[in-house]
């Protein structure tokens, strides 16, 4: 009689996590994880867009801040801010039902991945959060400068005990994630997760340049984010960490000039049209 329960109570548990994945992986939450990509996409396609203007010459803020301005501006532009607002929402709860139940995949049940959705769940909480925010009229919280958050939030940190630490190992953490993002695209690594074989023959075709270009733009991009606060925290000073929009402009301080700010602002709208490919064909 024992054994006889003990195997009826594994049934019973193995049946409730069989019936928890099939929610997360129903049709709703496929749903939810699309629009998360199509909102991310909408993002990345205006930050670069903004991005190659800061190139010229202009003085637009090339962040999240500057994007959402920018589609407010545009006609029906309130609802387009509530769609990727909702959007980003939906990717956040992709994201956790991925870390609960395990990602799409031969491997998505593992500790590792499980742990990288639960980072990527938060991180698009709080994107989602001050989207929200911004839709519901809050616009400080939205289209505040990337900078002047960064700095704050560093000189917070910083004045803790062991803040130089926390803020230097957060910019370690923050610079090899561009590494390894740059690296899984120049290995193409989201190939497996696209159903490439439904793509038509043009976007089979060009969906590496985006996977590529965009991805490698984007590791760039944070990889020296993070290399910004780090010297804040070696130098102890928060002004040295750099939001979205000061870290895009110091490419156009380096040698080259702002060709190498056209190419990272040009590689983010190429990730922005990833993200819209994702949306379509990616395997959720």
């Amino acid at each position: 009689m024992g054994a006889s329960a003990a195997i009826r109570g594994m049934r019973g548990r193995t049946a409730g996590r069989g019936a928890a994945r099939r929610a997360a992986n129903s049709g709703a939450m496929g749903a939810a994880a699309r629009s998360g990509l199509a909102a991310r996409g909408v993002l990345y396609l205006l930050v670069g867009l903004l991005a190659l203007q800061v190139a010229f010459g202009s003085g637009e803020q090339a962040d999240r801040g500057g994007a959402l301005r920018g589609l407010s501006d545009k006609p029906l532009g309130s609802f387009l801010i509530w769609a990727v607002a909702i959007g980003l929402v939906g990717m956040a709860l992709w994201r956790l039902s991925e870390a609960l139940f395990g990602a799409a995949g031969p491997d998505g049940h593992k500790a590792r991945k499980r742990l990288l959705s639960a980072g990527r769940c938060v991180f698009y909480g709080v994107v989602a959060y001050s989207v929200l925010s911004y839709a519901a009229g809050e616009q400080g919280s939205g289209s505040g400068s990337s900078d002047k958050q960064s700095e704050d939030v560093t000189a917070e940190v910083l004045g803790m005990p062991g803040g130089q630490w926390l803020v230097a190992a957060g910019g370690l953490v923050i610079a090899g994630t561009g590494v390894w993002i740059a690296l899984r695209a120049v290995l193409r690594k989201y190939r497996k997760h696209l159903r490439l074989s439904a793509m038509p023959r043009g976007v089979r075709r060009g969906v590496d340049v985006l996977g590529v270009g965009g991805g490698v733009a984007r590791g760039v991009f944070f990889a020296a984010a993070g290399g910004f606060a780090v010297a804040a925290a070696v130098d102890y000073d928060p002004d040295r960490a750099k939001g979205m929009d000061d870290t895009l402009r110091s490419f156009a301080e380096t040698p080259a000039g702002p060709w190498l700010l056209v190419a990272i602002a040009v590689g983010l709208a190429l990730f922005g049209l990833f993200s819209f490919v994702e949306a379509r064909w990616r395997e959720v």
